[in-house]
């Protein structure tokens, strides 16, 4: 099992915005998080990467066997957790270079293996370049300085697949992306995934989903997951908007989750999987 989250609260200040997540995801799986705006998509994954801004109240998060709540951030990372942020940022100064090649090698120190060379590193550098066909002008200038905005995304995605996690967390990567560069993004994605290796995509809209196919839809909603379906879950969304599902939650004693039990939901991820 990949990634187990139990009755996850989170604040920011004095304010509760996770109140109360449990998502369970296996290897190889691919979840989709949809949600109305506010409801706590981005905590959630400000929350699983570490980010010292949310405090965790209550619950707890294990990766791989592993009480992912306990480890710095740095360490989440290393043993394999990746963000792809909604709004990266520009680090002027630092060339992609040196910034990819520092973190890789600070991976393996934590792994306890010998750092890369220069020539094997350049080497691995041109391969995964071309998984998001990222110009090699833009890896030799600093980190997405000067990038547009679908740069910065192909940037991502091209940093996800140097260091091979176990568990990508794409935070609304297709905002701001026209189709041809949604197209290159969810490419590299459907590239890299394995039977060994989860994803979590956090979107607004089912365009996405047709290119990245998710085994599992949740909707997050006022800090919990309150619905959980097969990908029909994202068409529907698409068709019908958040307003039914809102209505449902609320006609609910004390907000409880529609949810399809695990059994009921392999099917389906079993069925997608096999595309």
């Amino acid at each position: 099992m990949s990634l187990e989250v139990r009755n996850l609260h989170a604040k920011i200040g004095d304010k509760e915005i996770l109140s109360g997540v449990n998502l369970t995801i296996a290897d190889g799986e691919v979840h989709a998080i949809m949600g109305p705006n506010g409801s706590g998509k981005s905590t959630l994954s400000a929350v699983l990467v570490g980010n010292p801004l949310y405090e965790v109240t209550e619950g707890e998060v294990i990766f791989n066997g592993k009480n992912l709540l306990e480890m710095s951030p740095e360490d989440r990372a290393h043993e394999g957790l990746f963000l792809s942020f909604q709004y990266p940022v520009e680090i002027p100064g630092v060339s992609m270079t040196n910034f990819m090649r520092a973190a890789i090698n600070e991976k393996r120190k934590y792994h306890g293996e010998e750092p890369l060379s220069a020539g094997d590193f350049l080497k691995l550098m041109r391969e995964k370049r071309k998984i998001v066909e990222l110009d090699s002008k833009l890896a030799n200038r600093s980190v997405n300085e000067g990038f547009s905005g679908g740069e910065k995304k192909r940037n991502e995605i091209f940093q996800m697949a140097m260091l091979e996690p176990k568990l990508s967390i794409l935070d609304e990567t297709d905002s701001g992306l026209d189709v041809d560069a949604m197209r290159i993004v969810a490419d590299g994605v459907n590239k890299m995934h394995t039977d060994e290796t989860s994803t979590i995509v956090i979107t607004h809209y089912e365009r996405l989903l047709d290119m990245i196919k998710p085994s599992v839809v949740h909707v997050l909603y006022k800090g919990r997951i309150v619905k959980t379906a097969g990908p029909e879950l994202a068409k529907e969304i698409e068709t019908r908007g958040y307003d039914w599902i809102k209505a449902e939650f609320s006609c609910k004693p004390n907000g409880e989750s529609s949810l399809l039990s695990y059994p009921e939901v392999q099917p389906k991820i079993n069925e997608v999987n096999a595309e």
